[in-house]
């Protein structure tokens, strides 16, 4: 987990998605989170995270329901939901976090 620590360190806001490849809701999140990375370009990072490959990671951060998107600020969780979202939604909270 001390790769995820270097990961949310980042001084640009950091969109995860914990997701996994079975699972409809997260695999519709795809192209979303495609045209988030987009959108944003350098001014923020987005990862996406297999809960099925990183188990542990997701036990520590209590993630239950698919997908779970969070956002980082120097190391800090400032948001977090679970759920399908739509690509403006989330380009609007990542950019208040810039």
């Amino acid at each position: 987990m001390s790769k995820f620590g270097e990961l949310i360190n980042a001084q640009v806001p950091v969109l995860i998605d914990f997701f996994t490849e079975w699972d409809s809701p997260s695999t519709a999140m795809n192209d979303v989170i495609r045209d988030v990375a987009a959108a944003l370009g350098d001014k923020a990072r987005v990862i996406k995270i297999d809960v099925d490959k990183n188990r542990e990671l997701a036990e520590a951060l209590r993630v239950k329901g698919l997908p779970t998107l969070m956002i980082y600020k120097s190391g800090q969780m400032v948001w977090r939901q679970s759920g399908e979202m739509d690509a403006n939604t989330l380009i609007a909270l990542v950019q208040d976090q810039a």
